[in-house]
This record gives structure tokens, C-alpha cells and sequence, in this order.
């Protein structure tokens, strides 16, 4: 086989489809070495980079090219299907929802196949999620973009079995489809461990502890990910803790969605409350170890890659049961309504001041997050391309 990977999802700055693609790339170089495989850049820096975190060096059936166009230009549609056509590939994986249309005909099925990752439909299941994305003030393009990726792709590979039910849902995709649809857990990298000597977990004792807990959330300020309520439930827990505790905000500052920064100021906890940017791998990682409660109020997630990294470090989460979550946290969190203030409230003061409860959880995630192996991602991918140059 030769199979081409759209790797311009992974940006300068690593995002969570910007991680799936570069540990999709590091494990299908660990399994096949026989197939060739192309990688699709337009970033040289990022190119370098990825060749150097991957070990792709190693690899001699994996090379890349480096394209003068990104993927959401009108270059894309018209260039790349020519590109496909007249390099002899047999698979085309974008790793992201946004493919070249007219490389794939909708009512026939061409030698090239297109596999397409579409790690969710948020923006089809709340047309509010982030109002001032190109996606909500552009949704009739975007929805019926979507819906096109339903026609064309001859194989969608999701995170879990929610976004799996969600694709299937909003782009109308019928039951005698031949398209193939298929959920692939993500992994969680091995650097995501509890820290040397595991998390601190004070004694019992007659006097209150004053020790400061950190309570942490990862990700981005988007108005899905519901960070009002995690803000609202952390200003009440500060007045019924017994100890300090501080909020960090692990993720790039968005200055589109400054609501949870005028919350904290309109409540007055900005010295409560620690905004980091983005962080590095090795950044992260520390964070989490650092951490003693990950909060995840979100309203949906397609994964919730951060949660399952936070039960890889030991800490124990906290968060909504909403879109994946409960499939991927199983027992190992507890799971709230994403707008119920004082049940996180309760639950954030139950589990900082209880020594076994946060032992259960560390030990529980710990044990949930092993279920999750980029291997495993990688080689299940790999199993639909062979099924695909089979049809």
C-alpha cells in the first residue's frame, strides 16, 4: 500500500488533533514497516520537528512532502486531487474532518480511498458552542461541508462510540451506507505518570492540613467547555475547604472568549486563579503531577484526551457526563451534570479533604487510563486501511 497522511493538522503549537496525528505517525512507524507511507506538510518547522519527535528518521518507508498550500485553501480542492491521482497512492487519511472534495467522486468510488478522522460534531450539536469560530459564523457552509465528508469518505474514523452516534446522527449518514464508520479509542503517551514517588496524600490529622490543592482544568475557553461552571463551583469551594486551594487554566489564552477571566474579576478570585497559556509536553506533564483535582466541566467531548492524562498522572477527576466522558472515565470519575454548580462544588470539597478517596480515585484512573494505548490506535487504524484496498 501507499498511504498518504495529512499531517498539516499538527500546528506550531501542539493541539489535541495536533497530538493525534503526530502519535498516529510515531505507531504506525512502529508496527508497518513494509507499506509506504507520504506525510503531507506545509510547514517546514513543523516538518523538522515532527521527523525529530517521531524517531521518523528510523523509518525508511516513511517520507514527506511538503505542500505550498494549507488545508482550508482553495488550492487544496483543486491541486491536491492531482497530487493523489498521479502519485500512485492507495490511501489518503486526513486526520482531520476538511478533505479534498473532487479527489473523491460521490457517486463512484475512485482508486484512491479517503479515510477521514472526525473527532466531532460540536459545533451540529450546539450551533452556540463557540460563537465567534469561523465554524458558527459560517455554520450553513460548515454543515453542509460536513455532510459532503459523509458522501465522499469511504471510511470515518471517530474517538469513541458517542462521536460515532453523533456522526451517524448529523451528516445523515443512512443505515445501507457503504461508508465504513468506525470508533478508535485515543491513546494516552507513556510520559503521562504519576510523578516520582506518587502524589502527596497528607496524613489524617485533628487540625486542618493547610497544604494548598490545586484544582486544574486543560483546555481551551471555548463556551462548550463550560468553564463558568467550574469558575462558580471553585469560588464556593475556596469558603468550605479547609485548606487554600488555587484554580489553574491549562491551555491557550483565547481573547475571543474572555467571559471566565471577567467572572473571576467580577467575583474576586483572580489571586485565586492561575492562567498558564500554552503549555509544552514536558510542561504539561508537570502540571498534572503538580495537580491534586482535575475539574473537566465540559458539555461535550469527542475524547477528552485531557482526562484520561490526568488519570494516567494519578489525579483524580471530576467531571461531566456529557458526550464521551462516561465511556471513557468508566468508574474511575465521578460524573456530574455540566451545569450543576453545587454538585461540583460538594464533590471538589468531598474529594481534596478525603485521604481514601483520593487514593481510590489515583489508584482507579491509573488502571482506566492503561486501557488506552496509542499502539493500539495505531494498529486498529492500520486494520482499516487494509480494509479499504480490499473493497
Amino acid at each position: 500500500m501507499k498511504i498518504a497522511i495529512d499531517a498539516r493538522w499538527i500546528f506550531p503549537e501542539i493541539s489535541g488533533i495536533g497530538a493525534y496525528t503526530r502519535e498516529l505517525i510515531r505507531h504506525l512507524a512502529k508496527i508497518d514497516t513494509v507499506n509506504s507511507y507520504i506525510l503531507f506538510f506545509d510547514n517546514p518547522q513543523v516538518r523538522d520537528r515532527t521527523i525529530s519527535e517521531t524517531n521518523l528518521s528510523n523509518s525508511r518507508n516513511f517520507s514527506t512532502h511538503l505542500l505550498p498550500f494549507g488545508a482550508f485553501s482553495i488550492k487544496n480542492q483543486i491541486l491536491l486531487p492531482g497530487i493523489l491521482a498521479n502519485s500512485g497512492f492507495d490511501i489518503y487519511h486526513s486526520t482531520n474532518y476538511m478533505i479534498p472534495f473532487f479527489a473523491f467522486p460521490r457517486k463512484t468510488r475512485g482508486k484512491v480511498k479517503c479515510v477521514v478522522t472526525i473527532h466531532d460534531v460540536i459545533p451540529m450539536i450546539f450551533p452556540g458552542h463557540a460563537p465567534k469560530s469561523k465554524k458558527a459564523r459560517f455554520f450553513p457552509i460548515y454543515k453542509r461541508l460536513m455532510i459532503e465528508v459523509g458522501i465522499h469518505a469511504n471510511a470515518i474514523i471517530t474517538d469513541s462510540e458517542a462521536s460515532r452516534n453523533d456522526v451517524i446522527k448529523y451528516l445523515r449518514i443512512p443505515e445501507n451506507s457503504q461508508t465504513i464508520i468506525k470508533a478508535i479509542h485515543c491513546g494516552v503517551s507513556q510520559q503521562f505518570r504519576p510523578p516520582p514517588g506518587g502524589h502527596k496524600i497528607d496524613e489524617p490529622s485533628p487540625l486542618p492540613n493547610r497544604r494548598k490543592r490545586t484544582i486544574l482544568y486543560v483546555g481551551r475557553s471555548d463556551p462548550y467547555k463550560n468553564l463558568s461552571t467550574l469558575i462558580m463551583a471553585f469560588f464556593s469551594a475556596i469558603k468550605v475547604c479547609p485548606f487554600p486551594i488555587e484554580l489553574v487554566i491549562a491551555g491557550p489564552i483565547d481573547p475571543r472568549y474572555p467571559e471566565a477571566a471577567i467572572l473571576t474579576s467580577k467575583l474576586g478570585i483572580e489571586n485565586f486563579v492561575k492562567w498558564t497559556g500554552y503549555l509544552s509536553d514536558e510542561q504539561l506533564v508537570e502540571t498534572y503531577q503538580n495537580a491534586d483535582l482535575l475539574v473537566q466541566p465540559s458539555k461535550y467531548e469527542g475524547f477528552g484526551l485531557q482526562v484520561v492524562e490526568a488519570m494516567a498522572c494519578g489525579v483524580p477527576v471530576i467531571c461531566s457526563n456529557a458526550g464521551s466522558l462516561p465511556e471513557v472515565t468508566g468508574d474511575a470519575a465521578i460524573l456530574l451534570d455540566p451545569e450543576d454548580i453545587n454538585g461540583f462544588t460538594d464533590k471538589i470539597h468531598e474529594v481534596l479533604t478525603d485521604r481514601t478517596t483520593i487514593h481510590n480515585m489515583s489508584a482507579k484512573g491509573i488502571e482506566q487510563a492503561g486501557k488506552f494505548s496509542w499502539a493500539r490506535t495505531a494498529r486498529e487504524t492500520f486494520s482499516i486501511y487494509e480494509e479499504m484496498v480490499r473493497v
